[in-house]
């Protein structure tokens, strides 16, 4: 760098594997690559190789007699001894364009695809959501690693819906996330899932490039939902305020607090959309809102250097970017990328529900 600093940017090439066995020549023909994920689950990869080369004497496509790359293979992906992705071909795409030779794209999406490719209507009585997802769970043969707090329902209705549609509106409804790890299911709140370490990039190293956004127009003052008690016969009515973050604001100003501060004033959201059938569910309603509106406070969108370690759902933190925009964030979607151009690198959308103080 000008300045003398020594920086930390690296660039990397990643391996794969088909089912279990290291492959080197899919490594060497590898043109692009594109991995993402997002807090709504379903971790999805494709990638593209170059298919023509010498076969048998001669030159040939290379993969489609099918015998290394095919359909409901373990397909993972690498970076050193990281797992960068591990999933199942779902796709196969050919590619023949003009101005390069012929190419297959290979698509791979995590065991959530059970989960996708299943729709059902269902009837769930006298049930916590948390029972309702180990249910869920077991009817795939995945392991369930569920650790959510919610009301228990009278009754939760799944109308032609796929399996993954369902249990998206059940982790939105109790404000929790949902991921795969090889045939676990993991469904947590934001809190119990974030690493106790937050994985630090700076500017000018680990990361390049960043632009942080503080949006008031996404903000609330506090959200209300209403509904109606059958059994008593009442209205009811739950709302939702900044002390809904416990500790997730530490000492950062919240979107709710600017909003009184400044001159724009409260802003009140009244959620009607929504039908509980208790003042449990009514605040649990409420208190969801709350927080996934105050969350995307401040957004800050960059590109940093690829490591294993940025997933959504874990934490990172800022360095060297100012007072108001330094410190810790949650990462919401990540997209590992490479091409021949700009090789390996990580796009990705980070989150947090406060500003830092200013100087």
């Amino acid at each position: 760098m000008a300045d003398g600093t020594v920086t930390k940017l690296r660039t990397a090439q990643p391996t794969f594997k088909v089912d279990g066995q290291e492959q080197a020549a899919l490594g060497l023909g590898l043109l692009e690559l594109c991995i993402e994920e997002t807090v709504q689950g379903l971790y999805r990869c494709e990638v593209m190789f170059g298919n023509l080369g010498p076969r048998d004497g001669g030159t040939d496509f290379l993969y489609f007699d099918r015998k290394l790359i095919d359909f409901g293979k373990a397909f993972e992906v690498r970076l050193g001894t990281d797992v960068l992705f591990e999933g199942r071909i779902t796709a196969l795409e050919g590619a023949f364009l003009e101005s390069t030779p012929p190419a297959l794209t290979v698509l791979v999406e995590d065991r959530l695809q059970d989960l996708r490719m299943t729709r059902r209507t269902a009837t769930y009585v006298d049930v916590t959501d948390q029972q309702v997802m180990e249910q869920l769970a077991g009817k795939h043969g995945l392991t369930p690693n569920v650790k959510v707090t919610g009301p228990k329902h009278k009754v939760l209705a799944q109308v032609n819906q796929s399996d993954l549609a369902f249990l998206r509106e059940r982790c939105r409804a109790v404000d929790a996330e949902l991921w795969m790890q090889g045939r676990t299911l993991h469904v947590q709140q934001r809190p119990a899932r974030a690493s106790a370490q937050a994985h630090k990039l700076g500017l000018g190293n680990e990361l390049r490039e960043l632009v942080v956004t503080a949006d008031l127009a996404t903000q609330r003052s506090s959200v209300k939902v209403s509904g109606w008690d059958v059994q008593a016969k009442d209205v009811l009515a739950s709302e939702a305020g900044p002390s809904a973050l416990g500790a997730e604001l530490g000492s950062d100003e919240s979107g709710a607090s600017l909003l009184t501060s400044s001159k724009l004033g409260e802003r009140k959201e009244t959620v009607v959309h929504t039908v509980p059938l208790s003042s449990d569910e009514a605040r649990a309603h409420a208190e969801a809102c709350f927080r996934q509106q105050a969350r995307r406070f401040v957004v800050g969108r960059g590109t940093a250097q690829t490591d294993a370690k940025l997933r959504v759902g874990g934490r990172v933190e800022f360095v060297g970017v100012g007072p108001l925009f330094s410190g810790k964030y949650t990462l919401v979607e990540v997209k590992h990328l490479f091409d021949r151009a700009k090789g390996l690198r990580t796009e990705f959308v980070a989150e947090r529900p406060g500003l830092g103080k200013a100087s």
